[in-house]
């Protein structure tokens, strides 16, 4: 999985606070949350493999908005979908998905509000749809159990 691309993790949680860095404090609410990233870097979408890891060994130090969520207990990361592309998407992509969202999560190198989205259940349809609405071709990536 060395393309490049874009990706949204799905994480289900129950209401809780999390210390995120610099974000400090933040309430969550019951429910699944929805992260877009860019895999436009070196690694391309070998990211994916990195939250993935992150979550399967929580007892790393975050460093990203998205590791303080990946490293606590509460939160699962039930999958991801992702699409191999050179452009850069995940702005329209949140955009398209819209909604309630964690102000200034994940979103410091560009202008969106937000880069993690609320949802009351769980929104692999919604994700499906907003890659086809973009054109792009989705596939999914879940933690495989031993």
């Amino acid at each position: 999985m060395d393309k490049k691309g874009i990706y949204c993790l799905v994480l289900k949680n129950p209401a809780c606070t999390v210390h995120v860095g610099a974000l400090g404090d933040l309430s969550f609410r019951k429910g699944w949350h929805c992260y877009i990233g860019s895999a436009l870097g070196s690694g391309g979408l070998k990211r994916l493999d990195r939250h993935f890891a992150l979550f399967e060994n929580q007892d790393k130090t975050p460093k990203w908005h998205i590791d303080y969520l990946l490293t606590d207990p509460r939160f699962t990361l039930e999958y991801a979908v992702y699409a191999k592309t050179k452009d850069r998407f995940e702005c329209r992509f949140v955009k398209s998905l819209s909604g309630s969202g964690v102000d200034g999560f994940g979103c410091s190198d560009c202008s969106c509000l937000t880069h993690l989205l609320y949802r009351r259940r769980d929104p692999n349809d919604e994700i499906v749809s907003a890659f086809a609405l973009l054109n792009l071709s989705s596939a999914k990536k879940t933690i495989i159990s031993p």
